[in-house]
């Protein structure tokens, strides 16, 4: 099986179908996914979590970041450091924000780069066994690895709409499952789930 080929069909349809909800309805849907993972998501004040800034027609994640800050979170965005390597750099207020590599915006070289304990990730499709298919990079995948690394075990929730889910995503030995899911339709963990 040509697992590339197949991700990258499964990738360019469910981009295509994200890409078609009307900014309207992608405004409603993403606080939708916020006011769920709001809800759902308990993490100890002073934690690290990474979140992102939305790019093309990702969710849009910034009123749920600006919720978490509130109940005191750290936070941080992914920076796109070289072709391989995405770090992870702390998002405080009034630090200036900068091009941090594949359309991405964020803290610039100057922030402090910090482990994420939650990783809130944007993903091109999903099922419901919490297999993920990313953007075809592997920065994720990489960046899960050296966290692991260093002995954490960071929880992983992807964060997408609906119409991103399909039946199943042939995963392959380096992909690493999700621990739960968040959509307009609700927050939702896998069996490994924390």
């Amino acid at each position: 099986m040509d697992f590339r080929a197949l991700k990258n069909e499964i990738r360019t349809g469910r981009l295509a179908a994200r890409d078609a909800i009307a900014e309207t309805d992608r405004i409603e849907k993403s606080l939708a996914i916020a006011d769920h993972a709001a809800r759902a998501l308990s993490f100890d004040p002073g934690q690290i979590i990474s979140g992102f800034f939305p790019i093309r027609s990702e969710v849009d994640l910034r009123p749920l970041m600006h919720h978490l800050k509130s109940q005191g979170a750290r936070l941080c965005l992914p920076a796109v450091l070289d072709r391989q390597t995405i770090a992870f750099r702390e998002l405080v207020n009034g630090a200036p924000l900068v091009s941090t590599g594949f359309g991405t915006t964020g803290p610039g070289p100057d922030a402090p780069i910090v482990d994420p304990e939650i990783l809130l990730m944007p993903l091109s499709a999903f099922d419901a066994d919490g297999n993920r298919i990313g953007y075809g990079a592997g920065h994720y995948d990489r960046a899960i690895a050296r966290l692991r690394d260093k002995g954490m075990t960071p929880r992983l929730i992807g964060v997408a709409f609906d119409c991103q889910q399909v039946e199943a995503v042939p995963a392959e030995a380096h992909d690493v499952p999700l621990d739960a899911m968040v959509t307009e339709s609700g927050y939702r963990t896998f069996s490994k789930g924390q």
